[in-house]
């Protein structure tokens, strides 16, 4: 769940960003605070091991990079995705190659692994403000229901399962799975 930090009276984008964070992390969302919910069992496997997945298809040849829980601060909002995939060209670097550590650019690919009791809604609203802001593509995974909501710009949202094939981004084609593949992530057996 995504629960709203009460305070007194709204505060600024540059006063949030002076706050110390917090665990699970905090976003800012039009003048407000909202404290991310803590990670369970599934959604943190998913979010670990999808996004080693991305990476072991991205990094080689620096096509593409998965950050889990990346602050993101861009167009008023500080957002934490489950997962932020950057296109290796738009990874903000300093001038000795090395990795900045603000990122005040939308990510490439926003994945959001819905937590039990949060608000789907409001998670929706995340992906949809990244995509005006140039995102590629959003999902939103359910794994109780097993399936992943697909956001792309200009489209409807599609609803992905069983062996429904997993759009990417273009520079990761070769990161093929269907829906059911993704929820296999969750087995230990």
């Amino acid at each position: 769940m995504l629960t709203s930090i009460q305070s007194p009276s709204k505060i600024s984008l540059e006063e949030f960003l002076l706050l110390p964070e917090t665990k699970p992390a905090s976003e800012y969302v039009d003048g407000q605070i909202y404290q991310k919910a803590m990670p369970q069992g599934k959604h943190s496997t998913l979010q670990t091991r999808f996004g080693n997945r991305i990476n072991q298809v991205g990094e080689p040849q620096k096509l593409a990079f998965a950050f889990p829980e990346l602050r993101c601060t861009f167009d008023g909002r500080s957002i934490v995705p489950d997962i932020a995939v950057f296109e290796w060209s738009r990874i903000p670097l300093n001038a000795n190659g090395k990795i900045e550590n603000i990122f005040q650019i939308a990510p490439d690919w926003i994945i959001e692994i819905l937590s039990p009791d949060q608000s789907s809604s409001r998670v929706i609203n995340k992906i949809l403000f990244c995509l005006k802001n140039q995102t590629k593509l959003g999902w939103l995974i359910d794994p109780e229901e097993q399936l992943v909501i697909v956001f792309q710009p200009q489209q409807e949202p599609e609803i992905k399962e069983n062996e429904d094939v997993l759009p990417v981004l273009h520079v990761l084609s070769d990161l093929q799975l269907s829906a059911a593949n993704l929820f296999d992530l969750l087995s230990f057996n």
